[in-house]
């Protein structure tokens, strides 16, 4: 996904940078639902800080640890209000001139549904944080397809984002089936 937004990072010259803490997790969850969510994200960021001056990054971090995946992605653009914070949430809420208000409304549906939660804080100095801590577990591959080649991971050396590989066979349907933790 960073791959896809280097040009519109480049074109306002704003640094994206990228950091994995804790390991790789795994996450079972709708892979293009959850690019979807941190695509919005970041472009909000890039968005956030094409009238700014200075200097621009957009940082996405990823930390692993006591059973939850902890997901933010920063900017040092215009940031957020702290009355803002929960408003804008809300369905037709927006602060940019040409927005709909409905990014991060279903932005944080899609996180909901996955156990999930993500909220907003300003960051000190300028600039904002999203964050979304969402449920992981060790997953094991999945045995009860005919051929058992079915797999849901997490890769945490994919730009350290929510990279969900998934690798049904011919023989499953479309939809992900729930496995056994290995924990359990």
């Amino acid at each position: 996904m960073i791959v896809l937004l280097h040009s519109e990072a480049n074109r306002y010259s704003i640094a994206i940078r990228t950091e994995a803490r804790g390991g790789p997790s795994k996450v079972m969850a709708d892979r293009v639902q959850l690019q979807q969510v941190f695509m919005n994200l970041m472009l909000n960021g890039i968005d956030a800080m094409k009238e700014t001056s200075g200097r621009s990054e957009l940082t996405i971090k990823s930390e692993a640890g006591d059973g939850q995946l902890l997901i933010s992605v920063s900017d040092t653009g215009v940031g957020l209000r702290q009355e803002q914070a929960e408003q804008i949430f809300k369905a037709f809420f927006t602060t940019k001139d040409n927005g709909t208000g409905m990014g991060l409304p279903i932005s944080r549906s899609i996180i909901e549904s996955h156990g999930g939660r993500l909220w907003a804080t300003g960051n000190l100095g300028r600039g904002a944080t999203f964050s979304s801590p969402c449920p992981s577990r060790l997953l094991r591959t999945h045995r009860s397809s005919p051929c058992g080649r079915f797999r849901l991971r997490w890769d945490a050396t994919c730009f350290a984002l929510p990279h969900l590989l998934s690798v049904p066979c011919r023989c499953m349907a479309r939809q992900p089936t729930p496995v056994r933790s290995l924990a359990a």
